[in-house]
């Protein structure tokens, strides 16, 4: 996204570049790690002191996404930039990063744009949700069969299931809205009485928040302010390999996110555990595992 609410987006376009600033306003040119992490442990608290009262959640996300702009994405990869208007402008990165000083989002990448568009009318859901995602960036490689049929001409099915093992790509679609559901209805769970999924400025950073090992599901934090809760969603049975991607999350979180006076907990939500998971989890005081339910039903008016 060029700008708040893709506001320089046509000067982006005009001017054949993606940038961004995120108040960090020094040439990064010899100061771009190869790993976000190490990079962010060195630019949060720049960012810090220029916005203070932000949390290091915050933090971490803007830096984050500054790294993946002026590093993450490489030299012939493709990006999609809404215009503002309902279509996304598509192009292909040809440089590496540069400085533009005194310039609106100075931080920047050369970007040769294709003659085509996308309408964000034509997508199907899945790829709406991603590429309408809070923040600067996001990763949409999953969906690149789908944009190289967008940009062909080629509108796809909504719905697609390639799993052998699913019997009805209906009951399929609704386990994958999961994670938009309980973001939704976040207030109305047992969850929601105590913890509220991060937001700033009004809108919500705590879905798919990135850390070093993956995204993770869901970051909350407890009304209190002293707890962070890191939230992994299964679809279907769970195995007891999530307990150590869990715990591996909150590691992160603990290390990186938490300030000094608040805790980490974690939760794993599923459709059902078995006797592996609750093993793992008895030698655990910081982790509780949720089942979820799916219920459809149908009322003749």
């Amino acid at each position: 996204m060029l700008g708040p609410k893709s506001v320089y987006a046509q000067q982006c376009y005009d001017g054949n570049f993606i940038g961004a600033d995120f108040d960090i306003k020094e040439d990064l040119t010899n100061k771009l790690h190869e790993n976000w992490k190490d990079f962010n442990a060195v630019y949060r608290p720049v960012w810090l002191q220029s916005n203070p009262g932000k949390s290091k959640v915050a933090a971490g996300l803007a830096c984050g996404m500054l790294w993946t702009i002026c590093k993450g994405i490489r030299k012939g990869d493709i990006v999609l930039c809404p215009d503002g208007q309902g279509n996304y402008f598509v192009g292909e990165v040809d440089s590496d990063y540069y400085y533009k000083p005194n310039e609106i989002l100075f931080h920047r990448r050369n970007v040769k744009w294709y003659p085509v568009m996308i309408e964000r009318n034509s997508m199907s859901q899945e790829l709406k949700k991603s590429t309408g995602s809070i923040g600067t960036t996001s990763d949409i490689t999953s969906y690149a069969d789908e944009i190289e049929s967008l940009i062909g001409g080629h509108k796809p099915p909504t719905l697609i299931s390639t799993d052998s093992t699913v019997e009805d790509p209906s009951v399929f679609a609704l386990e994958k809205h999961l994670e938009d559901f309980l973001v939704q209805n976040w207030k109305q769970t047992e969850l929601g009485k105590e913890y509220e999924i991060f937001e700033e400025d009004g809108e919500i950073v705590g879905q798919q928040y990135p850390s070093d090992t993956g995204p993770i599901d869901i970051l909350a934090i407890s009304k209190d302010k002293k707890t962070l809760l890191v939230v992994e969603l299964k679809k279907g049975r769970v195995s007891d390999n999530v307990v150590g991607q869990i715990q591996r999350y909150m590691g992160f979180v603990k290390e990186d996110l938490a300030e000094k006076d608040q805790q980490v907990k974690g939760v794993i939500i599923g459709l059902d555990d078995d006797v592996r998971i609750r093993r793992a989890l008895s030698v655990t005081n910081n982790i509780e595992f949720y089942r979820y339910k799916v219920n459809f039903q149908l009322f003749k008016s």
